[in-house]
């Protein structure tokens, strides 16, 4: 589980410098990545405690074609026992590597905020904090005292409405949860944030219904699949175009 390519729509590669992590709030409560470790035991010895991986550290590197990465999708990049060091040169790898685009997701927004000076921001680093339902919403207005690129929610698992303040946010993506104890998620929810997205012109992505398995209840809403992307992404494309003709 340390790099590969992946199934998560809006993304094409999982890069897992660390592995490992704890809950904190709701949308933990049937964490996908702990269930990994669970399933294959033999490839995490530490189970699901936070572990660093340096000899993936430098996988990015070796990566040729350009692609959509998303960081720690099996823990946490701000999470407390992350050394600080370490993830200044996770940063680093990503600023080195600019034909990606590097998508990182926290939960931990009061440390992404104090750690976020102390780091730099190349543009192909996209910051995501994951918003559940109301109760979290603040996590929202930490995102925006990053300076991101792109900066971007993940509402997923939805597990209830969301009013959302959505100034410099470029990107929103809703899903509702999957496996065996999946909690429902309901329609108006996720048109009201579509809504919402539209109203302010952000970019919104609906990844799945969810159900027993994460394709069970497909992923069209009101009869079509919602698919967008940030600007950026084009903007990103458009400049390794130009760079690759350049080059001939």
């Amino acid at each position: 589980m340390s790099s590969t390519n992946t199934a998560i729509e809006w993304t094409d590669k999982t890069w897992n410098p660390t592995t490992g992590c704890n809950k904190v709030s709701p949308g933990c409560k049937h964490c996908y990545a702990e269930a990994l470790t669970k399933r294959f035991h033999q490839s995490f010895p530490n189970g699901f405690e936070f572990t660093l991986h340096q000899e993936r550290l430098d996988e990015p590197r070796r990566w040729r074609k350009p692609s959509r990465v998303f960081v720690n999708s099996m823990s946490d990049l701000f999470h407390e026992k992350m050394p600080f060091p370490y993830l200044q040169k996770i940063f680093q790898i990503m600023e080195d590597c600019p034909n990606h685009i590097f998508q990182v997701l926290t939960k931990r927004h009061e440390r992404m905020v104090e750690l976020a000076p102390e780091l730099n921001w190349p543009k192909n680093v996209w910051m995501g904090v994951s918003v559940e339902n109301q109760d979290y919403a603040h996590r929202v207005d930490y995102l925006r005292q990053v300076p991101a690129a792109v900066r971007f929610l993940s509402c997923e698992p939805l597990l209830g409405p969301l009013n959302l303040h959505l100034r410099d946010i470029h990107w929103v993506i809703v899903g509702g949860e999957s496996g065996k104890r999946h909690r429902p998620i309901e329609a108006k929810w996720v048109q009201d944030i579509r809504n919402q997205s539209d109203f302010n012109d952000v970019a919104f992505f609906f990844k799945q219904w969810g159900g027993i398995r994460p394709k069970s209840g497909g992923r069209t809403l009101d009869g079509r699949t919602h698919d967008e992307m940030p600007a950026a992404w084009t903007d990103h494309l458009m400049s390794l175009e130009k760079v690759a003709l350049a080059g001939y």
